[in-house]
């Protein structure tokens, strides 16, 4: 018994390590995408800090400061220093380290994507189940019916109607802005919701297509079969050998789905002013904010990235024979 525990223990160490010595060389070459990318903009950094005079000296200073007049190789080098070190440089317009902006505007992103994907869930997974199960009847078409509205729908439209419905008519929410959740949880939740519906409301329409093509591959399987032969409760065969071993394809698309949150809800934050890393992205490109671009990109692409890592752990603990 102890014997087994090790080698569950040593196998998923291995596991582990194969995962995390994949991720840094795909970081590496993902860093050096995104700062090959941002030498594509249009535009000169050092003309856009040096203001409207742009006079011939400051502008030089500038290129000499930012080691803009060494070549593009030598300015990765930098930049990739000082991102090893938490560094990633100032903002031009607001005159901020990348990192302060980051550290603001990423508990926005992870608590409007949190809610999102977890009213996904609640909704999608279950709603999925019911169809698979009560395949051909009126809970079967309901469910589909839904998936196909929240597909459908526009989140621009939806973000409106809310608005309208929630907070013009019945005044229980507010209809924009954001609350920190340190400073008041109940007003934070409440200047939320809205939009992580908005957001959850698309991707549990997703996730029910998904998990009811799951669940119909796995109820027709050998395995369900025996255990419904054994007698045991309908519940019981759906809950702990269907559904379980239907998980897979649904890991994966949470946490995809997730990432593309994490990634900045763009139309989603302008609708409900909601300062998260949607509009700080779509400012800084407009702005030709260079260094808080490659800041955003790259903290987006490492929790992409980590959260790949996440569903691979989640893999192995819902299927065992996947350690191999």
């Amino acid at each position: 018994m102890l014997r087994s525990a090790q080698d569950t223990s040593r196998t998923m160490l291995n596991f582990l390590a194969r995962r995390i010595a994949q991720i840094v060389p795909t970081l590496f070459f993902v860093s050096v995408l995104i700062f090959s990318l941002q030498q594509l903009l249009p535009g000169d950094p050092a003309l856009v800090m040096a203001g409207e005079e742009r006079d011939p000296a400051v502008i030089e200073q500038i290129r000499q400061q930012y080691k803009l007049d060494q070549p593009v190789p030598v300015q990765y080098v930098y930049w990739l220093k000082g991102v090893l070190t938490g560094n990633f440089g100032e903002s031009l317009r607001n005159k901020m380290p990348v990192r302060e902006l980051i550290a603001q505007k990423l508990p926005v992103t992870l608590q409007l994507g949190s809610m999102a994907i977890l009213i996904a869930f609640c909704i999608g997974i279950p709603a999925g189940i019911v169809s698979a199960v009560k395949k051909g009847t009126a809970w079967d078409y309901g469910a589909n019916l839904f998936a196909l509205w929240g597909i459908s729908t526009p989140n621009f439209w939806l973000g409106i109607l809310l608005i309208f419905l929630f907070s013009i008519k019945l005044g229980w929410l507010p209809a924009s802005g954001y609350v920190p959740l340190t400073e008041d949880w109940r007003a934070s939740l409440a200047a939320t919701i809205m939009p992580a519906f908005v957001l959850g409301n698309a991707i549990s329409a997703i996730l029910m297509r998904h998990t009811r093509s799951a669940m119909l591959q796995v109820l027709e399987s050998d395995y369900v079969r025996t255990a419904r032969a054994k007698g045991l409760s309908e519940r019981s065969v759906i809950l702990k050998h269907a559904m379980r071993n239907a998980l897979t394809p649904i890991i994966t698309l949470g946490a995809l789905e997730l990432g593309t949150l994490l990634s900045g809800a763009v139309l989603t934050e302008q609708i409900f002013s909601i300062p998260g890393f949607g509009k700080l992205i779509v400012d800084a490109v407009f702005n030709r904010d260079y260094a808080v671009v490659q800041g955003v990109v790259l903290v987006t692409a490492t929790v992409y990235i980590t959260l790949n890592l996440v569903a691979d752990v989640a893999y192995v603990l819902v299927n065992p024979r996947l350690r191999g």
